[in-house]
């Protein structure tokens, strides 16, 4: 028989975090663990995301789907079965016309906004780009794992997916060897894994950024369980030109950005995917959707935040928001 020694207890193990900070996906990822017992776990998550990066980046020459694009017009492209799932997720989703679309590519090179050439193109290029953003034009072979882009000139692009999709990824892989707590933070897309050790009420706290300054001013605060945060916004990238500010958020049927009363929403979800998503439709929807995931339990409720400083809630109970920066005002 096997002599097992007792091995000598942590003091406060489940209080203590383990971090890492690490760039990736064109932004800053941290990662932080609570009542781990090594650091081997984070290193590993951000080999995961660097590897993830590889397949489905847009910013180098050489991914999966950088191949899909390369081959635009001329072939279908066979891709990795992770990447297939997750691109056809993303052309069916796209398919469905409520303001997401992995094809929209090209027009967001020719407005180029968020670097210092950004531009207000001609009517004519921003035409001759609507013809090539149709996620119709898009051919999913199931039987080969295999994408078609139909058109030279198409392009896809997962930036509104991946990093969703990347940070359940990593809450899989937490899990899969049992850490209890965790925040996944990849550049603004938030997880919270588990009970919270930093309050008694096991609770987490998440702040609504203020879409009127730099990232890291909160003006409200929500207490709720463990979920994802995603925000879609018009703060982070957009460029001023004759008095008129130009955002990010691109319309596919426009070829503008989209014009609403909305600074920001914010998605509080089980599952950080569904909160890419869902930001997206309710940015386009512009305001409140009457019965907006009544039957989607795994989605908990979103924050809007308006033009004109106005706070609403939908789905959370009202005790759960507190106001943080009185020049807002919570309705």
């Amino acid at each position: 028989m096997r002599d097992f020694k007792q091995q000598p207890a942590v003091a406060d193990l489940a209080q203590q975090r383990r971090h890492t900070s690490h760039y990736a996906l064109g932004t800053d990822i941290d990662l932080t663990l609570f009542g781990s017992d090594a650091d081997t776990y984070l290193t590993t998550a951000n080999q995961l995301i660097d590897r993830y990066e590889d397949r489905l980046t847009v910013n180098r020459q050489n991914s999966e789907v950088m191949a899909i694009n390369h081959a635009a017009g001329q072939a279908a492209v066979q891709v990795s079965a992770a990447t297939y799932t997750l691109v056809k997720r993303a052309i069916l989703l796209s398919q469905q016309q409520f303001g997401f679309n992995a094809l929209i590519g090209p027009l967001v090179k020719l407005w180029h906004i968020g670097f210092q050439d950004a531009q207000l193109p001609s009517q004519t290029d921003i035409n001759e780009r609507l013809q090539l953003i149709n996620p119709a034009d898009v051919v999913c072979d199931d039987a080969n794992f295999s994408v078609y882009l139909t058109k030279p000139g198409m392009e896809l692009d997962l930036g509104g997916i991946a990093k969703g999709y990347i940070a359940d990824r990593i809450q899989d892989y937490f899990e899969a060897w049992g850490q209890r707590a965790a925040m996944i933070n990849l550049g603004g897309n938030l997880l919270m894994m588990g009970s919270s050790p930093l309050h008694d009420d096991g609770l987490w706290r998440v702040g609504i950024q203020d879409p009127f300054t730099k990232r890291g001013n909160a003006i409200a605060s929500v207490t709720i369980g463990a979920c994802s945060a995603v925000t879609s916004g018009i703060y982070e990238r957009h460029f001023e030109l004759n008095g008129h500010s130009y955002h990010h958020i691109l319309d596919s049927k426009t070829g503008y950005p989209r014009e609403n009363d909305l600074s920001s929403v914010t998605i509080f979800s089980k599952a950080s995917i569904d909160g890419e998503i869902e930001t997206t439709r309710l940015f386009f929807a512009g305001q409140p959707v009457d019965n907006w995931a009544q039957d989607r339990p795994d989605i908990y409720g979103a924050i809007f935040v308006t033009k004109d400083r106005h706070i609403q809630i939908v789905g959370l109970d009202r005790s759960q928001v507190a106001l943080i920066d009185d020049s807002f005002i919570l309705d």
